[in-house]
């Protein structure tokens, strides 16, 4: 059986993503943090880790992408879950009952139409979607609901109060899988790679990122996404995370070469198969 570490409790949403990666029952080690989940892997390097990098709806998840650099931790795979919330309350309650709601604050976002329709109810941010249900069970919170996954509160023995709750129904979570690189080989065994996540910083002058994109472009390199963040102590200086997607592996790997004398800290993340996604 597969030791999975993801930030959260029993019945999050990474927990959920890990077993529809796998396809099989997992050993969840829940953490409190993104960071956690890297220090769990130190204490037992034949650990995986499960961590979210970004959402349709609430965009890119940045500290992840720094998290992942400095960890140096490749990546051996990814998956697109579909995030389906509902709202849950201890046996017996009905939403009448309901004074307040407690979730993570991306699930609270995600759900605002639902929760306008519910005005004289107080909104608290809670660290973790699974947390919040495990709270209310194990506090005995009579009056507060929380924003969850269906999972969450089967777990907990929750009543479900409402589901399909958020806002967009095409609201899915990218998830990255990742480990130390002989855990990685294996759950890459036999595997067609054909997609890979990389870091760089382009030197601070005119046309310097646009040049680095007309050489993916030469070898016909598929850029999926681009994002920009700031390097710390250097005002108005970025890195660039850039996943790329490709059919050649040769001529993948001819544009990296190409690549390197345009770009300062040119670091691959890591090399895996262009990940599936669950049916909404």
């Amino acid at each position: 059986m597969k030791r999975v570490a993801i930030q959260g409790g029993l019945g999050a949403y990474h927990g959920i993503a890990a077993e529809n990666y796998f396809g099989e029952e997992v050993e969840i080690v829940p953490c409190i943090t993104f960071r956690d989940i890297f220090t769990t892997i130190k204490k037992e390097p034949n650990t995986i880790g499960i961590m979210a990098i970004e959402n349709t709806i609430a965009g890119s998840l940045l500290g992840n992408y720094e998290l992942l650099k400095e960890n140096k931790l490749p990546i051996a795979g990814e998956y697109k879950q579909r995030i389906s919330h509902c709202l849950a309350a201890l046996p017996g309650k009905t939403i009448h009952d309901i004074k307040e709601v407690e979730s993570h604050p991306i699930a609270l976002m995600q759900c605002t139409q639902f929760l306008d329709t519910l005005p004289e109810v107080k909104i608290i941010e809670h660290e973790d979607t699974a947390l919040a249900a495990k709270d209310v069970a194990e506090k005995n919170l009579s009056n507060t609901a929380a924003i969850c996954s269906t999972r969450a509160a089967e777990i907990y023995g929750l009543n479900i109060l409402a589901r399909g709750i958020e806002t967009n129904k095409h609201n899915f979570t990218r998830f990255l899988i990742f480990g130390n690189p002989w855990v990685v080989d294996e759950l890459q065994k036999d595997e067609v790679l054909n997609k890979s996540s990389i870091v760089f910083t382009t030197p601070h002058s005119e046309g310097s990122l646009s040049k680095v994109l007309s050489v993916f472009s030469f070898y016909g390199i598929n850029l999926t996404k681009i994002q920009s963040l700031p390097i710390i102590g250097r005002e108005w200086e970025y890195q660039f995370y850039v996943d790329l997607t490709f059919s050649d592996l040769t001529r993948y790997k001819q544009s990296l070469q190409a690549i390197r004398p345009l770009t300062n800290d040119l670091k691959l993340l890591g090399e895996y198969p262009d990940g599936k996604q669950s049916e909404l």
